[in-house]
């Protein structure tokens, strides 16, 4: 059932165009979750989340694309998760502005390759352009099922999940704490 309320106060614009909507979903592995999103008509600002209704453990979770069907596999991302591409040498933190969102593992390449075609674009330098251009070439690679590939979501939340049979699901380790002198 998804409930939503329209004309709240947009924090951007401030204009009472923002639409609050709450969609509560089953999804496997997480259970009952609650996706939030709001988006104004006004200023076009958009944020997103999901939840999972009940408490869940941290989790490091780690899918290996091996074939061109692992593209299908559902990722779910809190907006807390951290994700990372090891081979590739790229992550993905969270700041204040990051999203919730459901996909799928080539949704999730797709945004890898957008930031990397915008620096390509955007670059003046080419030794940049060129390590873009074979990224770029990879990525292709992996979506073909023709190079493996490790995808890794930390979530201190345990609201991700990258929906597999194959999925490694680890406790996600506390990080060092750094003793005071």
């Amino acid at each position: 059932m998804v409930d939503t309320i329209k004309g709240e106060t947009c924090p951007i614009c401030l204009e009472k165009r923002l639409s609050l909507t709450e969609d509560e979903m089953e999804i496997p592995f997480l259970g009952k979750t609650f996706v939030f999103s709001m988006h104004c008509e006004g200023c076009g600002f958009h944020k997103a989340d999901i939840e999972a209704a009940e408490m869940k453990d941290s989790c490091k979770l780690t899918f290996t694309i091996v074939k061109e069907e692992d593209m299908k596999v559902r990722v779910v991302k809190s907006s807390e998760a951290t994700i990372r591409v090891p081979q590739l040498h790229m992550t993905v933190t969270p700041g204040p502005a990051s999203e919730g969102y459901i996909s799928n593992i080539e949704g999730l390449l797709n945004r890898f390759e957008k930031v990397i075609e915008d620096e390509r674009e955007s670059s003046e330098e080419e030794n940049a352009k060129t390590t873009a251009k074979n990224l770029l070439k990879k990525i292709r690679k992996v979506k073909w099922g023709e190079m493996p590939l490790k995808i890794v979501i930390e979530d201190p939340s345990g609201n991700s999940a990258i929906i597999s049979e194959q999925t490694i699901i680890e406790k996600l380790k506390a990080e060092k704490k750094t003793k005071k002198k």
